[in-house]
């Protein structure tokens, strides 16, 4: 069985960079193509409906997921408001049973710290496990493998690990 891989990104723009750049890590972490990319900006009114199925079949997909890259551009030093609306529907403990990458985009360098201290502490508190620290890309590199080997260097064995793991428990 492969690790069913996910991306969420909440860019308020569609096929956005920030896109880009979670599609290009979840590659580099899994191996191959995400099972799931949901680029929140093509939901529209349905984010805002609570009781909307498609959202709802979402949010299941991306909390049984085993990896999930969850990306943002750093509005005001945080993520988006798109973002949290979507991630104020996953249980809190329980929502997501997998592993997290919180991936922010931003223009300055002074928010590299934002993934750690705002997307990663929601992440961990709907349940999901965060391999390394949170990952910060300066959006005029977000194209740029350079950007993200440090950071993928240490992330990878993590990653890798805690899929192996999961893998030998469910077998």
């Amino acid at each position: 069985m492969t690790a069913r891989v996910a991306v969420v990104v909440g860019n308020p723009r569609p096929a956005s960079r920030t896109l880009g750049a979670a599609g290009y890590v979840a590659r580099q972490l899994a191996g191959r193509e995400p099972d799931l990319t949901v680029d929140l900006a093509t939901l529209g009114p349905a984010l805002l409906d609570w009781d909307d199925p498609g959202v709802a079949a979402l949010v299941a997909e991306v909390g049984a997921a085993d990896l999930v890259v969850v990306a943002s551009p750093t509005y005001k030093g945080t993520y988006t408001g798109l973002l949290k609306l979507f991630l104020d529907r996953f249980a809190g403990g329980t929502g997501l049973r997998g592993l997290a990458v919180p991936l922010l985009v931003g223009a300055a360098p002074q928010h590299h710290l934002a993934a750690e201290l705002t997307l990663r502490p929601v992440l961990t508190e709907i349940g999901a496990t965060v391999p390394g620290r949170g990952l910060f890309v300066i959006d005029r590199q977000h194209d740029d493998p350079a950007a993200y080997a440090d950071w993928l260097t240490a992330t990878r064995p993590l990653v890798a690990a805690f899929l192996r793991t999961r893998h030998e428990a469910t077998t």
